[in-house]
């Protein structure tokens, strides 16, 4: 059964800004991104809101649904009640261009600050060989659609904008984990995790597992493990005294 919902949508840019209320049709079987399609196509041509493949597969449709990080095409209108008023406002961490779109890039810019995949010496393209086991743990991170919810959501640069520079943040550091379990990589990951990205400021609040579309296990299975690490290495008097004699090898 069709029925009318109350909205409220964030209209604005970079300078100034308003929630606006409107009053919408709502079918059955949609998503809050179908009800911002057809407000663009009934009441506000002008709004912007970015999107691509309406399949949670892309991840450019990410904005806020009653304050909490989501993806428009996600989440359907059937979680709410017909009387609710349902409020979307774009990111909150990163600095609005227009209505729900935001200026993501950041992230691209500490995407761009993480070496590449670094094989050992004398292992040319074509010839790596490992064992299907040996890459379960990182593959579950390759479900990342950076959609950056996860970012988003992260207090440490949401609610502290002078951690940006510093801090790459969950996506990122999920990226180095992911990096630093491939059983080919050579390249020294704790050490640049702790130290050039800012793992340490994380406090494992878990808030960009909770958001995560792909419902990757971004503390528990990456960034705790590098916690870990960088704790083994830092303070553990063995390993330290191993490291000191012998070359360290992957663990």
């Amino acid at each position: 059964m069709a029925y009318k919902a109350k909205f409220k949508v964030w209209r604005g840019d970079v300078d100034s800004g308003e929630l606006q209320d409107y009053l919408i049709e709502v079918n059955e079987g949609e998503v809050v991104l179908d009800i911002i399609h057809r407000l663009q196509a009934t009441q506000a041509p002008d709004l912007a809101v970015r999107w691509n493949c309406k399949a949670g597969k892309c991840g450019s449709c990410s904005a806020e649904v009653n304050g909490r990080p989501k993806l428009l095409c996600m989440t359907r209108m059937s979680t709410f009640t017909e009387d609710e008023v349902i409020t979307v406002t774009p990111m909150r961490t990163f600095p609005v261009i227009r209505d729900l779109v935001t200026d993501v890039s950041f992230n691209y810019t500490k995407a761009r600050e993480i070496p590449s995949f670094t094989p050992p010496p004398g292992v040319a393209p074509g010839e790596y060989r490992m064992q299907q086991v040996d890459v379960e743990r990182s593959q579950e991170f390759r479900k990342c659609i950076e959609c950056f919810l996860c970012q988003n959501t992260c207090h440490v640069v949401r609610d502290h904008e002078e951690n940006k520079e510093a801090f790459a943040g969950p996506r990122y550091l999920m990226r180095i984990a992911e990096l630093e379990m491939h059983p080919l990589d050579s390249a020294d990951r704790v050490r640049e995790a702790q130290e050039e990205h800012g793992l340490g400021y994380c406090n494992i609040t878990k808030c960009c597992s909770e958001v995560c579309p792909e419902h990757i296990a971004i503390t528990d299975n990456a960034l705790i493990p590098m916690k870990e690490r960088v704790a083994d290495r830092k303070y553990d008097p063995v390993v330290w005294l191993g490291n000191k004699l012998f070359k360290r090898s992957k663990t």
